[in-house]
């Protein structure tokens, strides 16, 4: 994965929306940064998702059944999907398409509920007495052959549940930016571009250049 993408979501669900711009609901996609299951294993370390111990069980795994790996990367992928399907219309700034995103069987919700079902499945609660809070340790990715898509369907339900939506914006695709999402943290909630060094300057330069343009003297 290329270094110059950036990771400006602040939450993993979040970032996983933003592998794909620009970013407009029911709109065509310009770069997709996840089209193997290597760039898959590179961008969930990337995110720190998982650790070093993580990646090398999941590598191995898919690497000795590539299947497993093309079936989690088609798992994330509709896990990505849904999720937007679910926040987009949510976030402020985001473009939303009439005809909204490509569907596969089911709502948003049922995918998401279905995928968060099997991770559920292959979760362990396990007690832990020397933690300062809670008597047990929830593990999310038993299985390496599906312990990312796991870990991204709990983090988007556990997301879709909490977030505060005054939070949730999108970086505005009318104005030059991304249409990536992400939340907004900021003390006086005036964040406006998923970040100010990418989007946010290419859009002053080009309003600049058209101020310029506009005040210029025709040459007689």
């Amino acid at each position: 994965m290329s270094d110059s993408f950036r990771v400006v979501g602040g939450h993993p669900a979040l970032d996983l929306v933003n592998t794909v711009t620009p970013r407009v609901r029911g709109g065509s996609i310009e770069h997709d940064y996840l089209t193997s299951p290597a760039e898959l294993l590179d961008w969930s370390r990337r995110i720190e998702l998982i650790d070093l111990r993580d990646y090398s069980a999941v590598e191995g795994t898919w690497r000795s059944s590539p299947e497993l790996a093309e079936k989690a990367l088609g798992a994330t992928l509709e896990i990505r999907e849904a999720a937007y399907d679910v926040l987009a219309p949510h976030a402020a700034g985001a473009v939303v398409a009439t005809d909204g995103v490509k569907r596969s069987k089911g709502s948003a919700f049922e995918r998401l509920m279905l995928r968060w079902s099997a991770a559920a499945a292959r979760s362990m609660l396990i007690p832990d007495a020397q933690r300062e809070r809670g008597i047990a340790e929830l593990v999310v990715g038993t299985s390496p052959a599906q312990l990312i898509p796991d870990r991204l369907v709990v983090a988007a339900v556990e997301l879709i549940r909490t977030v505060e939506l005054r939070q949730l914006r999108a970086c505005p695709v009318d104005d030059g930016g991304c249409g990536w999402l992400f939340l907004d943290r900021s003390r006086n909630g005036s964040r406006r571009w998923c970040a100010m060094e990418d989007c946010g300057t290419r859009a002053k330069i080009r309003k600049l250049g058209e101020r310029r343009r506009a005040t210029a003297v025709p040459q007689s």
